[in-house]
């Protein structure tokens, strides 16, 4: 008997205790309430928020699914009364880490880490299937159809901009932030080489965030050859001309590769947005070609599988294995930015 996917995941109370549910993996909000409720033998009506590290709330609607997927990078699941809602506050553990993980990642090589990074991408792009892009396009609750591995994919993205941004925030010496800036810019050049080109948007991305890049002091300090990389680098995010400078190099690249998905997306919703699906009650043909364009886009990537030309780094390097998957990072713009300020207050 050919069973549904489920997930487990858990959902906290106002007071930051939490149940343990067990729902298929396109459940419903309704479904995910009635999980909880029926562990917690309430009988009120609950709502489900999202309720993200700096303390912003969504509340879900019935109908949308798979909201687990959805969440913000230390975004977590709560269950309240319409009532409780102005009393929840984030868990201690949404903060992310207070120290960084500079004394185990510097001992890491940066090729290894591009490596790794791009093996797991690879892991996640693959298990996305083109139709969960028209499926995000068009509001997976409005098809009762999910995106779920397309969700966990753009959100990996996230993650790694956060990465580089919480490492460099938390490093109080600026020695070794300039260290950190050069580390990241290699680690970007290396998955440029692997055609991770959504790893390589969001390390520099993470750079040009302005947590990082008002550091005058540390970015100063920094070799005139790493800053010629990283201002080619910056160059390519040029939103000019439709992305033209991404789109240059990215058409000149054989697959397999791993676009810049953000982009992709963006490129989805401007053709649904700005197209009317039936025109004179016939279908526009000129939009759905845009649409199988994009598409053919993750097509050409998605049946290939990453080769490893080290069929032993894993064994070699189980603690760079472990690490690019386990990222703890803040995602809170205004902690960062704060962390950003103390390292380098503004000048008077």
């Amino acid at each position: 008997m050919w069973l549904k996917p489920s997930v487990l995941f858990k959902v906290y109370c106002c007071d930051h205790t939490y149940t343990t549910i067990r729902v298929p993996v396109a459940a419903s909000v309704q479904e995910v309430i009635s999980a909880v409720a029926d562990k917690l033998g309430s009988v009120e009506e609950l709502n489900l928020v999202h309720l993200s590290s700096a303390g912003e709330k969504t509340i879900f609607k019935p109908n949308d699914v798979s909201v687990f997927s959805t969440l913000s990078v230390n975004g977590r699941l709560f269950a309240c009364r319409r009532d409780q809602l102005d009393s929840l506050t984030p868990l201690s553990e949404q903060g992310g880490p207070s120290s960084g993980s500079l004394s185990s990642f510097e001992l890491m090589s940066s090729k290894d880490v591009a490596y790794h990074l791009t093996s797991y991408d690879w892991e996640l792009f693959h298990c996305v299937h083109e139709l969960e892009l028209i499926y995000h396009t068009f509001g997976r609750q409005h098809i009762n159809k999910t995106s779920v591995n397309l969700d966990l994919f753009l959100r990996r993205f996230n993650e790694i901009q956060f990465w580089v941004i919480t490492e460099i925030c938390l490093c109080s010496q600026i020695s070794k932030r300039v260290q950190l800036l050069k580390k990241f810019i290699k680690i970007a050049a290396h998955c440029k080489d692997y055609k991770n080109l959504n790893a390589f948007f969001a390390i520099i991305m993470g750079l040009s965030n302005p947590a990082v890049s008002r550091l005058s002091q540390t970015w100063e300090k920094l070799p005139s050859k790493f800053k010629k990389f990283y201002g080619e680098f910056e160059n390519l995010m040029d939103p000019s001309r439709n992305h033209r400078s991404y789109r240059l190099i990215f058409s000149k690249l054989e697959p397999p590769v791993i676009p810049f998905m953000p982009l992709l997306i963006k490129d989805m919703t401007f053709t649904h947005e700005g197209n009317k699906t039936f025109i004179d009650n016939l279908v526009n043909f000129e939009k759905m070609v845009s649409f199988f364009q994009v598409k053919i886009v993750v097509l050409q990537s998605v049946r290939f599988v990453f080769s490893s030309e080290n069929l032993m780094l894993i064994a070699h390097h189980p603690d760079v294995w472990t690490y690019v998957r386990q990222f703890n990072v803040i995602d809170n713009q205004r902690i960062l930015t704060q962390l950003s300020h103390g390292l380098e207050p503004r000048r008077s």
